[in-house]
């Protein structure tokens, strides 16, 4: 958790804004921050490239520190060719699956407008991060850095600090619980193909708590334990140790290599045509809807960012409106005419 937490800080700091249109095509700009005048393709963290205008700023502190500031903009015509930047990005998350998404419903009095990034999931095997999480606590997990800072400075301070230490505890319990079910399904795939007819699976799974437990409780001392086969002949038996002691190692291994996740983090923006009417993103500063994107969001489950809005059809309501007015006139008509 810790190497994940440090791989989504990586510079430089990037902040994706997604201007959408009523036609579908999507303004986006790009802003990456950085201490150093350098800006790796490798470890940009959302794609660009020389069909962009590219825009280069120095900013100067109070204190004296000189932040490098890169700036691109380009309109694509459908979230399609976003889409196709995404699969042909070559920077940092180049391994990760992004996708944009855009729907447009005419419902008469107005047209409804819906926009989305979503980041598939990670892994394969694990648990939803909503199994360890109640609503106030997903609320707090997914808020940017600056709304957890208000809120542990706000008057319930004492309230948000208990709330991000229960957070805390709690997504250590669930990538822990992750873990150990990637290894017991890994190592029991390995045992199954040595040894087609032993059911280790089963066995395991029905620990599987108690062994998180004791990866939970005993961090430090985990590795020795290991390493001198205490934990693998507790759960396996003298017998079963010895003979898959070495595709227990393995599917650790592998397990450790698909758990950490080489991401690094940045921020999304989107601005919506018309008002916008849902949405599971943060209000930030200047009004448009902001979410952070960072690893651990995605390693169970998908992450999806939208947002809803809606723009009345004039047109329909002053055509309602003369029909209505036509129909009424009609019917003062008949009256008039039959009295």
């Amino acid at each position: 958790m810790i190497i994940m937490v440090a791989a989504s800080c990586d510079e430089p700091v990037t902040v994706v804004t997604n201007y959408v249109h009523r036609d579908g095509s999507v303004t986006r700009k790009i802003e990456m921050r950085n201490k150093e005048d350098k800006f790796k393709l490798s470890t940009l963290q959302v794609p660009f490239d020389s069909t962009w205008i590219v825009k280069d700023f120095i900013e100067i502190s109070v204190k004296g520190d000189t932040t490098w500031i890169k700036c691109a903009e380009k309109l694509f015509k459908n979230v399609d060719e976003i889409n196709l930047t995404y699969k042909n990005d070559l920077g940092a998350n180049k391994g990760i699956s992004r996708k944009a998404g855009f729907q447009k419903r005419f419902k008469w009095f107005n047209t409804q407008y819906r926009f989305s990034e979503t980041i598939d999931k990670k892994l394969d095997f694990g648990y939803p991060l909503t199994k360890f999480l109640n609503e106030e606590e997903l609320f707090y997990f997914y808020s940017p850095e600056n709304v957890r800072d208000a809120m542990q400075f706000s008057q319930d301070s004492l309230k948000y600090k208990a709330l991000n230490d229960s957070v805390s505890n709690k997504v250590e319990t669930w990538a822990i619980k992750n873990l150990v079910s990637g290894w017991i399904d890994e190592f029991s795939k390995l045992a199954q193909e040595k040894d087609g007819s032993h059911p280790l699976l089963d066995t395991l799974k029905s620990r599987e708590d108690e062994l998180a437990g004791l990866l939970n409780l005993n961090d430090e001392k985990f590795d020795s334990l290991w390493e001198n086969g205490i934990i693998l002949k507790e759960y396996l038996g003298e017998a079963d140790y010895k003979k898959f002691k070495s595709e227990a190692d393995t599917a650790a291994v592998n397990v450790a290599e698909q758990f950490w996740v080489n991401f690094s983090g940045y921020s999304v923006r989107i601005s919506m045509p018309g008002k916008v009417i849902g949405s599971n993103g943060f209000i930030d500063s200047s009004k448009v809807l902001l979410w952070p994107v960072k690893s651990d969001y995605f390693l169970t489950q998908p992450y999806v960012m939208w947002a809803e809005s809606r723009i009345p059809n004039r047109w329909a309501w002053i055509v309602s409106g003369l029909l209505s007015l036509f129909v009424i006139s009609s019917m003062i008509i008949k009256l008039k005419k039959k009295g």
